[in-house]
């Protein structure tokens, strides 16, 4: 007969802490720049700001100008972008049985992205523009800690500590072109993790003492990735004088099946732990490394975006599917399943093309609301939503005085409140994430001339 008396969800130090992280690759970080988290997290058709690494087919719009902008110069400017993303993540977890509550805040750079057009003073004029993009960013983090004590017959009691760390990150490199109306673009590099868990034992009793054991396995890997986008542009009518008229952007990317090779120790040991909780081995039990590889699935989103010749309304829809059934972990398979998402969001910009006075300031903020909702991709026998809402805003770090001024720089913010699983799961998480990020846009690579 085994009781469980009670659950220690987790130390007390400021880290997410998340149980679900053990499945998988752990915990999937958000995969789209600030600008799109504060529209549920829409990127496949979107290119207007910002640099959008989740489709690199955007890339190709960095050296673009739309027509009713371009006619003010005599050669279209090269607007070299910086962005770079920042956020602060709380989770909240609720256990139901036995009752339990915790929470706790962790800081993480999103990602640092650099946007640069490549000038092709010819091929613009007819139409053709391209830009390529350096970035990192992470994919997965794992964090969690937790400590139970059950009860067993001819025992006192036992303790057991479960503990995993790590995540996976990519370095990328992409390539965006655009031809008219169409944009093709690919990303590719090396993405890289590492993923290390441990079950600590210790026998608790008044009378006899034992030694503690610990089983630990520690993997390291990495491997090349490539990703695939395309971008095709449909523009309408022209609405009043310098809007351009309204735009629908149709988008779609795709990422390849990715080995990663690496290698993995397992280790099985007595410890005893010293005065400052540190742990020090008493005798080695098995230890064995190996070689192998993990098995990144493929996946692939769609999605549109509108925007109205005024300017004022952009929104837009995504439909995002990762084929999980494919992951492996050194030749395992894990508690995992294909899952998607559905995304929707909006932004409104309260200044009209053109036709603004540009000393407004508040004009200028660009608001941004949006959701999503989707399966979890960790499957554990039941049914594991997950719901997240979003706003955000973003805020011009200097206004444009005329139209000849090309500096577009913002600091854009997102709000986000979600949960995954839902009330008739024993354990139940929510957060809530802020998230900001600097998108600095401007001529950097172009020489002055006086007419």
């Amino acid at each position: 007969m085994i009781l469980t008396l009670f659950i220690v969800t987790l130390s007390a130090e400021a880290q997410e802490n998340s149980p679900y992280s053990r499945y998988g690759l752990g915990d999937m970080v958000p995969g789209q720049n600030i600008i799109s988290r504060g529209m549920g997290g829409i990127a496949a058709g979107y290119s207007w700001q910002g640099v959008n690494f989740v489709n690199p087919a955007s890339y190709g719009n960095l050296n673009y100008l739309p027509p009713a902008q371009a006619k003010y110069y005599t050669n279209i400017p090269s607007l070299t972008i910086f962005d770079f993303g920042f956020e602060v993540n709380t989770r909240s977890l609720k256990q139901i049985e036995p009752a339990a509550k915790y929470s706790a805040s962790s800081p993480i750079i999103s990602y640092v992205q650099l946007g640069l057009p490549i000038r092709l003073k010819k091929a613009n004029k007819k139409g053709i523009f391209l830009g390529a993009n350096f970035g990192l960013r992470p994919i997965s983090r794992i964090n969690y800690k937790i400590a139970t004590i059950e009860r067993k017959e001819g025992v006192d009691s036992i303790g057991t500590l479960y503990e995993g760390n790590g995540g996976v990150s990519e370095a990328l490199f992409g390539l965006g072109l655009r031809v008219k109306d169409v944009n093709i673009g690919f990303n590719t590099g090396y993405r890289f993790g590492n993923k290390s868990y441990s079950t600590r034992l210790s026998f608790l009793n008044d009378s006899v003492s034992y030694y503690q054991s610990n089983s630990e396995t520690s993997s390291n890997f990495g491997g090349g990735f490539f990703t695939l986008g395309t971008q095709y542009e449909f523009r309408f009518k022209k609405g009043k004088e310098g809007a351009g008229g309204s735009v629908l952007r149709l988008g779609a990317y795709g990422t390849l099946k990715q080995n990663m090779t690496g290698s993995q120790e397992t280790l099985r040991q007595t410890i005893k732990y010293d005065a400052d909780n540190g742990i020090f081995q008493v005798d080695s039990v098995f230890k064995s490394s190996q070689n192998g590889s993990v098995q990144y699935p493929t996946s692939y989103g769609i999605g549109f975006t509108y925007r109205d010749s005024a300017g004022h309304w952009t929104f837009g829809a995504d439909y995002e599917r990762y084929n999980w059934n494919e992951y492996l972990f050194f030749g395992q398979k894990d508690n995992v399943q294909n899952t998607w998402r559905i995304k929707a969001g909006a932004e409104y910009l309260p200044a009209e093309n053109g036709r603004t006075a540009y000393n407004k300031f508040f004009s200028f903020i660009k608001y941004r609301a949006g959701f999503y909702y989707g399966p979890s991709y960790i499957n554990l026998g039941r049914d594991m939503p997950e719901f997240g809402i979003s706003v955000g805003a973003g805020i011009p770090l200097k206004l444009r005085r005329s139209a000849y001024e090309t500096q577009s720089s913002y600091l854009n913010t997102a709000i986000e409140f979600g949960s995954r699983a839902n009330k008739n799961s024993n354990l139940r998480e929510s957060f809530f994430r802020i998230s900001f990020g600097l998108s600095l846009s401007d001529i950097w690579f172009n020489r002055s001339k006086y007419y």
